[in-house]
């Protein structure tokens, strides 16, 4: 780190070495290159050549084009020389573009402008600003970074993936190194897979890379051996054992025992070799001993403590005291060969001497003389360079102390920091000094650079070829089309040629065929005419019967109409008695109303408790609501009781007037019926002349004999009607009102039982809040929860019972919203429950029976539990009986279960699938040796296999003791099948009565235990069903001390999806300034969740997560409406399961900046508003919040976050969540168990990939759940070679693929939207698929797998594979994914880990109920026989009471449906009101004015609205001179109109942007314009009456105008649109209806909304802009959720006559195109329904004349005619519909979408339609109905 603070001393230093290097290298030839800050950006002699290049050739000047421009200059295409544009960073340049060519000193651009990757600086400006290399942490020398940019000052580094820091100075977790040291550099640590296998990534020192924590008994710098007292091989096989020594050592590699004192040869002479062997003897065996005594040293610090250990020591005691004697003995041989080495250097020395004397001799004279003269020559050229080189030292000497000065005062430093940084640089140079010269390298660059210059000419030269060769391809693409298009006339007119040919041999034979069929036909003609001629003689004689009838008949008709007056006469008589029996019910009604009131009352009184109390009480909270619960149930069954009396009332009542009116209906329906008959009958005596006598006869008796006995029914109905006991129903209303008085008197008492307990929950709050300081608050607490657990265990049960039933029986809306109201926050309290962190007491006769949230079809393949555990003792009824029982989770009955206990001194796993017991026991750690605090406890299974974790932690360090223990079923079973009605979980002990399995009937558990997690979710004791023998006043809780393990709980936060953190005023901590900052750390797997939010009345402020990125909005009550800030260009995903730091910048209160890792992601620009906030909310809000129509149209989704956040911060003002009085649901710690991805989500087209070490084709054994709607996909694909192993769906059938043998299930129906579990195994002898439990196999063919490399790292695939398989990808959710692997346990796979995931959402699972199971459902509801019942009632349509028309519009609309679409075709919506806004201009424009408007003007309207600015009225002549309009401005409404040349203005003094309906009245008269609002206010101006006449001009315009007007006279924020509902207008007394024009203006829905564009069922289209184009090669994506099953989804056409279409015909999607050629198409149909009401996805991607289709996971395409001449036009693109005159005939669909569109993209591009060129029609932008 010093060394990076002084690096801005540094540079200068650096600058000064270039130089000097630089002038050095024309006479040394070495060059030491550094581009760092400061130095030199052109050297001199560089300078002087440009120079001296640019006086050459003037720029401007032209010159032959053979001769070429000079080096520095570039030809231009006019022929001139133009100098290149290189900002002094090259001499060459490209002619015709000016692109620069060898960018030199670390620049890059087309005119060396910019800085490579891995480089920072200014490549323009030059010194001192050019490209450096990144000081991450040393610049070239040790630059670990991808790229650096410059914040505040100083440099931020975006380090490589092994290195971490903000100036990449240390390593990432999991890797080792130091980057502050030269040459070094991050490796990977390597702990040989023996570390904690719970960590992410290996544990090692981060500098040394030793191993820390080395398990399954290993030790070693990287735990490659097994540890003292251990063998085996602990790399490969992982095997290491115990030694069987009797506590001697053994051979770490065979397991052999060793003696006690090993032999050491002591003969150590030499006596028959030379003395320098026994010199390279002597250094072996040092550095061997050296060896040893290393490997003795760490194995000394490795080992325990113990009589092993002590024997051990002797041993080597021994050893030491051997080698000491050995070398010895070679110590007196060493002195013995030093004397002879003596000797012979004496003799040495004379001969050296005698040798000089000869060499003495043999020099000459003259030689010296000459090298003293080349000598003195070479010295005086070097004293000139060097003086050169003094002077240029001396003026960069004085440069680098100016800017040693400049950048000491620039970093503020002291003078003892700049002698210290000048000492840092001086070392610095001093390690550069010392490095070799470049000469070799700057010998391959000029090679290099001749070598381009070659290139480059090679390539001008066949530039030159190409363009000549490519004026031809023209013409040769002209001729080959022409040939082309007469090749294909000729074929054509063959074909049809042909055809004709055909056609006429078809045609005569058909002739010939029919000439004989007319000759037969004319033979039976004549035949058939004698037999009518006897058939008419006869047909008279007939006729005189049938006219007696007549006559009888008309009697018949008479009696019917006397029938028809007395059912008329009946129907009066019922009409007055139900009118009154229903004056009954309104007595009744009003008495349940007023209960209603009482319990909404107690409603808010019961959730003022729950919140009203500080978060750590978390316990007290549970007491304190089930105290309330206990009181409201007795007068809930009071109510229920009361209820349920009136209803069964009101229903006999209402039955029997229904059933009254329903026969008189029917009766009468009958009647009529016979009328109509006899009436036929009539005609028919008339007309036919084929029935005889007889039967007419017979018809009339039938007819008289039904008269007869609707008669009689009639008249027995009316006698019924009158025996009705009216008396009866009197009594029974009376009674029903006496106990709604009693249930309203009981009611005023809960407030006086509340007070008390609201007083002693303070007092508990309180109590708890000093709980570390003073233990007798504790100890008050726990003894009052004590006296409350029996009562909240036996309320709950009953509270929900009696719940349920009064809401069934309950006929008021009200009273339904306040019993939801309470199971609302019953669910609050057991989430809050299940987060209480503090351990029970069990004295061996307790039981408790936990309520655990979680699903028990989650809980079938995999289940895992953690708990914490701790044992007292000091009991004796322990010492009596040491085995227990701890916890039981499984079925009544004793089958498939899992369960904990204690037996012979071992801690033992027990679980049960069906067959036998599986034992798992702990027997590496026996309980007697555990110690007196808690311990942690964590079971698992996967399938068959279970697996049991025991972890042991130290008080005084972070030491851990983890022992593991596995086993698994040999039976068939897999499945843990609980039955959720039969399902139990007991804790500690079990009630009396519950039998116990054999294997789990033991005493009760003594000690204290505390629930950790069950799968995903969190748990506690505390949110139980009941408790048996709990008493907290004789036994407290233990207080669970902070262990090592345990620190990380107190800085991080559990969120479960269903809490928040609420931090009130949060300026208390620090003030909203000029810089607001937020900042939080984040770390979830899921994809979405709200992370924070602050509102005020329509004013809010939203940070989510949302398809794993960040999605910003926020309004201040900016008048553009809310601003969006969004990763949109996916630069930081956070659902990585890693914590992510993000901080949100406010600045100048008109900045919003976005920062994720230090890593500026977006910002955005809005207008200058402070914040207006006092509240945040944290990783979720309340429902009634979430849900407003206020916040919840403006967030992405209403989802609570899941996952861990840690230090939020406000102003850099940290906040304890916990200690915050509104939090809720929340607790300490990140379990990691939460932030696995154990589940997959796939639509289709996506996939996840690892790379692991199996073997797939010789042992192997995996399993996973899956769970779709889809008959056929791919769910795991693995290949090696031609071998495949794959399991698929096919037509629900699951299949097993082993290298060609398929393994099909018999079963085909796995495709029902329900969980299924999946074991595939494979062995040399068989294949077996076994699904749910049912087991199929085949023999294993006999192949040679000689060639095989079964323990290979292989890569898989689940959900599908980018390879080209025969399966389609699959589509659902796949989790609790396991299978065998060679290097490590079987244990569920975490697909947050996989290397590939593409598409693929890695949390949740969307697949729903099957459509069957839902049809099943609704048919169990009653609104089956009600509509059949109204069916008939509404026969008579003009006398039975309509309702009123606006309920009748209503009810029509939203009833009126498609019977395939699932969604109405028209939402709910408010009669006569229309929504406005969306886009700037959404409008509706009037053609007709009243003729007296300008005298007079009077306007009315009502409107809805929470915008701050928008047009609402507006009309003016064509100038604008003369105009009229009600606009609202910053939330008021403001009337302005003009007088001449004075304009009027009339403002209201409150604010109507309240989303509430207001009515509006202005009025222009002669003299005086009026403001009225709601009939309350009046607001009024005079004006000079006497000025010039006012005359206007249609159209008038209602909630926006046209682009560009209004703007001359109004102010530009209310110009724009009108974002609300508006109804009811009237101009001068008469309503507007009829609109001459419609833009984006729609019905003004009702109910929730959400993202998205709605076209309506009125029509409408949307037209964007030229700018995306529809050419000859586009994609475009988008989604669509439609409200009927046929209309046109996207039209373009061009001037040409060539279109695509694409359009929805009874639910087949088609795209239509016409190529200029001809038309040709493709359709997908879905096998389920595009109208579902779910979001579909389509895409359509063209390339010349091939067009792919794609809707959801079904794919088709077309390959059309090649137009040679096609070419790209930009015409206009409408989306939802199209103007009739721009279809053809061809297409067989014309009426326009009908629902919503969203996440439209042309190209990848994002498309706003809210900023299309034009939006026509009914047609709503970012607001879509989602109901």
């Amino acid at each position: 780190m010093a060394l990076i603070s002084a690096w801005p001393l540094v540079s200068p230093v650096l600058f000064f070495l270039r130089c000097f290097s630089s002038s050095t290298a024309s006479s040394e030839g070495s060059v030491f290159q550094f581009d760092i800050e400061g130095s030199s950006a052109v050297s001199t002699q560089e300078a002087t050549v440009i120079r001296g290049q640019q006086q050459a050739v003037a720029p401007g000047s032209w010159v032959p084009f053979a001769e070429g421009c000079q080096e520095g200059f570039y030809r231009t295409s006019s022929g001139k020389c133009s100098p290149c544009n290189c900002n002094g960073n090259a001499n060459r340049c490209l002619d015709g573009s000016g692109i620069c060519v060898d960018c030199q000193r670390n620049t890059t651009g087309q005119h060396c402008e910019q800085c490579p990757d891995g480089f920072i600086g200014d490549a323009v400006r030059g010194v001192p600003t050019f490209c450096q290399p990144c000081p991450c942490p040393l610049p070239a020398l040790a630059n670990f970074a991808v790229s650096c940019y410059r914040k505040s000052g100083s440099v931020r580094c975006v380090c490589k993936e092994n290195y971490a820091g903000p100036n990449c100075e240390r390593c990432a977790p999991g890797y080792y190194g130091n980057p502050l040291l030269i040459g070094s550099t991050c490796k990977k640590c390597d702990c040989n897979g023996n570390s904690d296998p719970n960590l992410i990534f290996e544990d090692c020192d981060e500098v040394t890379g030793q191993c820390r924590n080395c398990l399954h008994h290993t030790t070693g710098f990287n735990c490659e051996r097994c540890a003292p007292g251990y063998y085996g091989d602990a790399r490969f096989a992982k095997n290491c054992t115990a030694c069987n020594c009797g506590g001697r050592m053994c051979d770490s590699q065979t397991g052999e025992c060793l003696a006690d004192s090993p032999e050491v040869s002591t003969d150590t002479d030499c006596p028959t070799i030379s003395c320098d062997k026994c010199i390279w003897d002597l250094t072996d065996d040092i550095r061997l001993s050296v060896l040893t005594i290393d490997e003795s040293k760490s194995t000394l610090l490795s080992i325990s403590t113990g009589v092993a250990a002590q024997r051990r020591l002797n041993d080597l005691n021994l050893t030491t005291i051997h080698l000491q004697e050995a070398m010895s003995k070679k110590k007196n041989h060493a002195m013995l060969w030093t004397i002879q080495v003596d000797d012979a250097a004496d003799e040495m020395n004379d001969l050296l001497r005698e040798a000089e004397t000869l060499d003495e001799q043999g020099n000459e004279a003259s030689s010296k003389g000459r090298l003293v003269q080349k000598e003195t020559t070479e010295i005086n050229n070097r004293a000139s360079q060097l003086v050169q080189q003094l002077n240029s030292i001396r003026d960069n000497i004085e440069e680098i102390n100016s800017k040693s000065k400049y950048y000491a005062i620039q970093q503020e430093l002291s003078p003892e920091e700049i002698a210290q940084k000048r000492n840092v640089a001086e070392e610095m140079l001093k390690e550069i000094k010392r490095r070799k010269p470049f000469t070799n390298q700057r010998q391959l660059a000029d090679e290099e650079e001749n070598a381009a210059k070659e290139l480059l000419e090679q390539i001008e030269a066949f530039h030159e070829k190409y363009n000549d060769t490519r004026s031809l391809v023209t013409d040769v693409l002209e001729q080959l089309s022409e040939q082309d298009v007469k090749l294909s006339d000729l074929e054509e007119a063959l074909h049809q040629a042909l055809d004709y040919v055909i056609q006429t041999e078809d045609i005569n034979r058909e002739n010939t065929a029919r000439l004989q069929r007319q000759e037969k036909q004319h033979e039976k003609i004549k035949e058939q005419i004698n037999e009518v001629n006897s058939t008419l003689l006869s047909a008279t004689t007939i006729l005189e019967g049938p006219q007696k009838v007549n006559s009888e008949l008309g009697e018949v008709i008479k009696n019917a109409s006397g029938f028809y007056a007395e059912i008329d006469g009946a129907k009066k008589e019922l009409q007055e008695k139900i009118a009154n029996l229903s004056l009954f019910d309104d007595d009744l009604v009003e008495k349940a109303m007023h209960h209603a009131h009482n319990l909404r009352r107690l409603a808010d009184e019961l959730d003022g408790n729950l919140y009203g109390v500080d978060s750590n009480g978390l316990v007290q909270r549970a007491i304190n609501a089930s105290n309330v619960y206990e009181n409201i149930a007795g007068y809930i069954e009071e109510a229920n009781k009361v209820a349920s009396l009136a209803l069964n009332t009101t229903n006999r009542v209402k039955d029997a007037a229904v059933g009254i009116d329903t026969q008189v209906i029917y009766h009468k329906g009958k009647s009529e019926e016979l009328l109509i008959r006899a009436m036929q009958l009539q005609r028919t005596a008339h007309d036919s002349s084929s029935y005889t006598i007889a039967d007419t006869s017979w018809q009339v008796n039938g007819t008289f004999a039904r008269m007869s006995s609707l008669r009689s029914q009639l008249m027995r109905a009316i006698a019924k009607m009158q025996s009705a006991e009216t008396e009866e129903a009197r009594e029974r209303l009376e009674q029903a009102q006496l106990k709604t008085a009693e249930a309203v008197s009981a009611t005023t008492t809960v407030t006086q039982a509340t007070t008390p307990m609201d007083e002693n929950v303070k007092l508990w709050s309180q109590n708890l809040q000093d709980f570390q300081h003073n233990s007798e608050a504790y100890d008050s607490a726990v003894h009052s929860a004590g006296d409350a657990v029996q009562k909240l265990t036996e309320v709950f049960p009953q509270l929900l019972d009696k719940l349920r039933k009064v809401e069934q029986k309950a006929p008021a809306n009200n009273i339904s919203s306040s019993i939801q109201r309470i199971r609302e926050l019953i669910a609050q309290t057991r989430s809050v429950a299940s987060k209480v962190q503090v351990s029970m007491m069990f004295e061996g006769q307790s039981a408790v029976e936990v309520n655990p949230k979680i699903n028990v079809e989650e809980l079938k393949s995999f289940t895992s539990m953690s708990l914490y555990i701790k044992l007292h003792k000091d009991n004796p009824q322990l010492a009596a009986s040491p085995d227990r029982f701890i916890l039981y989770l499984g079925n009544k009955n004793a089958k498939h279960y899992i369960g904990l206990a204690i037996k012979n001194d071992n801690l033992v796993y027990i679980y049960n699938l069906g067959g036998q017991d599986v034992e798992i026991p702990l027997d590496a750690k026996p309980v007697s040796t555990w110690p007196s605090y808690f311990s942690i406890i964590k079971i698992e299974r996967i399938g068959r296999h279970g697996k049991m974790f025991l972890t042991v932690p130290s008080l005084s360090s972070t030491a851990e003791e983890k022992f593991i223990k596995k086993g698994e079923v040999l039976g068939p079973g897999s499945l843990l099948n609980l039955e959720p009605e039969n399902a139990v979980f007991y804790v500690g002990g079990v009630p009396p009565g519950f039998k116990l399995p054999p294997s789990l009937n033991l005493p009760g558990f003594i000690g204290c235990l505390e629930l950790a997690t069950l799968n995903d979710d969190v748990i506690s004791l505390y949110n139980f069903k009941h408790v048996y023998n709990i008493d907290t006043t004789t036994s407290p809780p233990c207080a669970r001390d902070k262990l090592a393990f345990t620190q990380s709980r107190a800085v991080s936060y559990f969120f479960d999806g269903s809490g928040y953190a609420l931090a009130r005023n949060i300026e208390r901590r620090g003030k909203f300034s000029q810089v607001t900052r937020f900042d939080i750390e984040v770390r979830t797997p899921t994809d979405s969740g709200l992370i924070l939010l602050m509102i005020n009345g329509s004013m809010f402020f939203s940070l989510e997560m949302h398809n794993g990125f960040l999605y910003l909005r926020y309004d201040f009550g900016f008048s553009n409406g809310p601003m969006l800030l969004e990763d949109s260009m996916k630069k930081a995903r956070i659902n990585d399961a890693k914590f992510h730091e993000i901080s949100i910048i406010y600045h100048n209160s008109k900045k919003m900046i976005l920062v994720v890792d230090r890593r500026h992601i977006k910002s955005v620009d809005n207008e200058r508003t402070a914040m207006p906030f006092t509240d945040i909310y944290i990783g979720g809000a309340p429902n009634e919040i979430l849900h407003s129509s206020s916040i919840s149209s403006h967030l992405a989704g209403s989802i609570g976050f899941k996952g861990c956040m840690k230090g939020f911060q406000f102003q850099k003002k940290d906040f304890n969540l916990l200690e915050e009085p509104g939090t809720l649901g929340i607790s300490y710690g990140c379990p990691e168990d939460s932030l696995m991805s154990r589940n997959a989500y796939f639509n289709g087209e996506s996939f996840i990939a690892s790379s692991q070490k199996v073997s797939l084709f010789t042992e192997f054994e995996g399993g996973f759940n899956f769970r779709t709607l889809q008959p056929s996909g791919l769910l795991f694909y693995s290949s090696e070679g031609s071998d495949v192993l794959s399991i698929s769906m096919e037509r629900g059938a699951v299949v097993l693929n082993a290298s060609g043998t398929k393994i099909q299930s018999p079963e085909r129906n796995y495709n029902d939207g329900k969980t299924h579990f999946i074991i595939t195994s494979v062995t040399p002898e068989r294949y077996e698929l076994t699904v749910d439990d049912k087991k199929q196999s085949k023999k294993n063919p006999a192949k040679d797998r000689a060639g095989k490399s079964p323990d290979s790292i292989k890569k898989f695939y689940f959900g599908g594979s980018p390879l080209r398989t025969q399966q389609a990808n699959f589509t659902g959710c796949i989790s609790n994914a396991y299978f065998t692997r060679l290097d490590q346990e079987v244990e569920v796979e975490d697909f947050q880990k996989y290397s590939e995931k593409v598409q693929a959402s890695l949390y949740g699972c969307p697949v729903e109920s099957p459509p069957v199971a839902l049809l099943h459902k609704k048919g169990k509801n009653s609104s089956k026989a009600k509509g059949n019942r109204n069916k008939k009632v509404g026969r008579d349509k003009d006398k039975i009471s309509q309702p009123s028309s606006g309920l009748k519009k209503l009810y029509q609309v939203n009833f009126q449906r498609e019977p395939q679409c699932h969604l109405p075709m028209n939402p709910k919506a408010t009669e006569h009101a229309y929504q406005f806004g969306g886009t700037a201009n959404s409008r509706q424009e009037f053609d007709h004015i009243p003729k007296d408007f300008s005298q007079r003007a009077q306007f009315s309207i009502s409107l809805k609205t929470h915008s701050s600015h928008g047009m609402i009225f507006y009309i003016s002549d064509e100038k604008e001179t003369n105009f009229m309009a009600l606009f609202v401005a910053h939330g008021r409404l403001i009337f302005m109109f003009n007088a001449g040349h004075q304009k009027i203005r009339i403002k209201s003094q409150e604010k109507y942007n309240d989303g509430l309906w207001h009515n509006v009245i202005f009025i222009r008269g002669k003299n005086i314009g009026r403001l009225i609002i709601d009939g309350l206010r009046v607001l009024e101006e005079s004006f000079d009456g006497n000025a010039n006449t006012w005359q206007v001009t249609e159209p008038l315009y209602i909630g926006g105008v046209a682009p560009g007007k209004a703007v001359k006279n109004i102010q530009i924020n209310s110009v724009y649109s009108f974002s609300g509902c508006l109804s009811n207008l009237q101009l001068n007394g008469r309503s507007l209806t009829s609109a001459s024009q419609t833009f984006s203006v729609t019905p003004c829905y009702e109910g929730p909304s959400e993202a998205g564009t709605y076209f309506s069922s009125e029509g409408g289209y949307v037209v964007l802009d030229e700018s995306f184009s529809l050419g000859l090669k586009f994609e475009v994506v988008f989604e669509i959720r439609p409200r009927s099953s046929s209309g046109i989804l996207l039209h373009g056409h061009s001037v040409n006559g060539e279109y695509l279409n694409m359009h929805m015909r009874n639910g087949q999607v088609t795209v239509k195109l016409n190529n200029g050629i001809r038309d040709f198409s493709t359709s997908v149909t879905l096998k389920q329904s595009l109208c579902d009401g779910r979001w579909h996805r389509i895409a359509v991607i063209r390339d010349a004349n091939v067009v792919q289709l794609d809707v959801d996971s079904e794919v088709n395409h077309v390959v059309g005619p090649l137009n040679p001449k096609a070419t790209d036009h930009r015409e206009p693109v409408f989306i939802g519909g199209v103007p009739e005159s721009l279809l053809t005939s061809s297409l067989t669909t014309r009426n326009s979408f009908i629902g919503c569109i969203r996440n439209f993209m042309i190209d990848e591009k994002p498309v706003s339609f809210s900023k299309a060129a034009l939006v026509s029609g009914a047609v709503s932008i970012n607001t879509c109905p989602a109901a």
